[in-house]
């Protein structure tokens, strides 16, 4: 009886377990996240999976008769497309849909492969530190140093305009900060009893590296991760909009602001509505991630 009472926390006005009390604790805390940045980005993420059948229309379909329509509730708008269309007579709202799916899976890559590299190379940076250390992160700083924008268009532009290629412009110019912060973390892990002990019990660095060092730097991973999908979508919108990245005739959404740029005066809905969207993406994402920083950096909870 004694050893069943020993393994219940008492919480007041409750008698749970122990996991039950994690879980209540968890919930607890879900209720804090910003209820409208959650269902933006929730819908964002239905609207990607679900993008084929939701869209009314096919990305190209249309007709020069149907040209430039006007939404719906404007006068000389139709049902039939609801948000207009666009010069070639494109549903507005169907390419608004799949361009969705384009920025999330573009963004989504591309910050798992830059995290792993740069998680990679700021491990390796602060776990031997010396020469290795500074080499490796003088080849940080001078990605970091580099102007993001002017670099993505020179790659885009010498690579081609392409899914592959903006993926690895993305890549290249997102690793450098997921270095330079691991490699912080790390210099203060590596110093931890844990890792002393795992050392001094004769495992070797890329054991200590994966099963010790890396777990610990995860939550600053997801944080940061977190942080710049909003950065990544607004970064390949604009190289789309430069004609550098996403190539035409894909309903990505910087090359749907790019067509309507010429007729902000007599089809403003056509460059509107991607913009609209690109603002409420990128301000979800963005209020949702300093929820999970506030969530995850041990700095920050214990203010």
């Amino acid at each position: 009886m004694d050893e069943k009472i020993a393994e219940v926390e008492l919480i007041p006005g409750l008698c749970l377990p122990r996991a039950a009390s994690r879980w209540h604790g968890l919930l607890s805390e879900l209720r804090d996240v910003p209820k409208i940045a959650l269902v933006i980005v929730f819908a964002l993420l239905l609207v990607a999976l679900l993008a084929p059948m939701l869209a009314p229309y096919g990305a190209n379909d249309g007709g020069l008769r149907e040209k430039l329509l006007p939404p719906a509730f404007v006068t000389g708008g139709s049902m039939r497309h609801v948000l207009g269309t666009d010069t070639l007579g494109r549903d507005t709202l169907s390419r608004l849909i799949l361009g969705a799916r384009i920025s999330l899976v573009i963004s989504t890559i591309a910050i798992l492969f830059a995290g792993a590299i740069g998680s990679a190379i700021g491990i390796v940076s602060g776990y031997f530190g010396g020469w290795v250390d500074r080499l490796l992160m003088m080849i940080t700083d001078i990605g970091l140093a580099m102007p993001l924008v002017l670099v993505a268009i020179v790659m885009a532009a010498a690579l081609g305009a392409s899914f592959q290629n903006i993926i690895i412009v993305l890549m290249v110019l997102l690793w450098p900060r997921y270095a330079r912060q691991v490699r912080a973390e790390v210099l203060a892990i590596k110093e931890q009893d844990f890792v002393l002990a795992a050392r001094v019990a004769g495992r070797s660095p890329l054991p200590i590296m994966l099963h010790h060092i890396f777990p610990n730097v995860l939550p600053t991973l997801l944080v940061l991760a977190t942080l710049q999908v909003g950065y990544v979508i607004l970064l390949e919108s604009s190289l789309s909009f430069l004609g550098v990245g996403v190539p035409p005739p894909q309903p990505a959404w910087g090359v749907m602001v790019a067509d309507g740029s010429g007729l902000i005066a007599s089809a403003w809905w056509v460059s509107l509505w991607p913009g609209m969207a690109m603002l409420l993406t990128v301000l979800a994402l963005n209020i949702l991630g300093d929820w999970v920083r506030d969530r995850f950096d041990p700095k920050l909870r214990q203010l």
